[in-house]
């Protein structure tokens, strides 16, 4: 037993910063943002949190999915950008939602969403019936804003699902890689006398030529693996959902697997890159598009920090 999307949601902040307001605090343009990396504009948040994000995506799905919270047995979130280690995005949620069951967060950086998804299979299997799972990300926190590399990349935002007992989940794949050569994002060290160890700055570090090759690579070989593992063809997958991490990296993946670009969907162009929400952010939005339909297959493919990099293939 697995499970099917019952239902999704998203939420973005009601700030936007173009590419033309970035480039009035950092040395950068419209143009070299859009060649790069697809970015038009992003959210951003003023005053609301990682976990305010996720709450109110968990809200969207739970509409959609025509769904009460308290028939929610279990809250998983993820996400490398909240406010505080303890509680932690799922508990909030749950506070919040006014309901008891379980909750807890998982760390997979921009890959998380599909570990969140294998997670709940795996409970699913032992008789949970509904499980909410939520992506929530304020990278906005974690980027050097003096940084033109990297601030240009991220934006602020939250997705979710509702999933329940089903067949729809029907193959996945997994690869984690650990180090810190390629992504790294630091975090405070404490202040502990007896620590030696070299501080890291709080802030997302990235080799940018490497990351491009590693996530091309790697939307490519999962996406080979579950066609592989399930027996079909490229031809019978409707939509593959990316990580929108880079519209270069999906645009190059497309062509490497001679897959139509319009069948890679895209929406980094007004929310950046979301990190663990940007995936049910792109179903939330082909959803409420009509583009996909029950019985669709699609690939969701994700890759980065960790290195992790995973995929699954979902019937709609």
């Amino acid at each position: 037993m697995s499970f099917k999307i019952k239902g999704v949601g998203m939420y973005v902040p009601q700030r936007i910063v173009t590419n033309d307001e970035l480039s009035t605090y950092v040395e950068t343009s419209d143009e070299w943002i859009r060649q790069r990396v697809g970015v038009q504009e992003r959210r951003v948040c003023t005053d609301e949190t990682a976990a305010d994000l996720g709450y109110k995506a968990a809200l969207e799905a739970l509409k959609n999915a025509n769904c009460k919270a308290s028939d929610i047995d279990l809250i998983i979130a993820a996400t490398v950008s909240g406010e505080d280690v303890s509680p932690s995005i799922s508990c909030t949620v749950q506070n919040r939602l006014g309901v008891s069951c379980m909750a807890f967060d998982i760390n997979a950086a921009c890959s998380a969403f599909i570990f969140l998804l294998e997670t709940a299979a795996g409970f699913m299997g032992r008789g949970f019936q509904r499980i909410l799972v939520i992506g929530a990300e304020r990278m906005s926190r974690l980027v050097d804003w003096t940084d033109r590399s990297t601030c240009v990349i991220f934006g602020d935002g939250a997705g979710a699902a509702v999933l329940e007992r089903g067949d729809n989940y029907l193959a996945s794949t997994f690869t984690v890689k650990g180090g810190s050569d390629v992504i790294e994002i630091g975090t405070f060290r404490g202040n502990s006398p007896f620590f030696r160890r070299e501080t890291v700055t709080p802030y997302i570090h990235m080799n940018g030529q490497e990351t491009f090759k590693y996530a091309v690579n790697a939307i490519c070989a999962d996406t080979k693996t579950l066609l592989e593992k399930t027996g079909k063809t490229i031809e019978d997958i409707a939509y593959i959902v990316p990580h929108q991490a880079n519209s270069r990296i999906i645009d190059f993946a497309a062509q490497r697997l001679k897959v139509s670009p319009e069948r890679f969907f895209q929406n980094i162009g007004h929310y950046g890159n979301t990190s663990s929400a940007s995936i049910p952010m792109a179903l939330t939005e082909m959803n409420e598009a009509g583009l996909i339909k029950p019985g669709d297959l699609l690939i969701l493919s994700a890759f980065g920090g960790g290195l992790a990099n995973a995929a699954c293939l979902i019937k709609w």
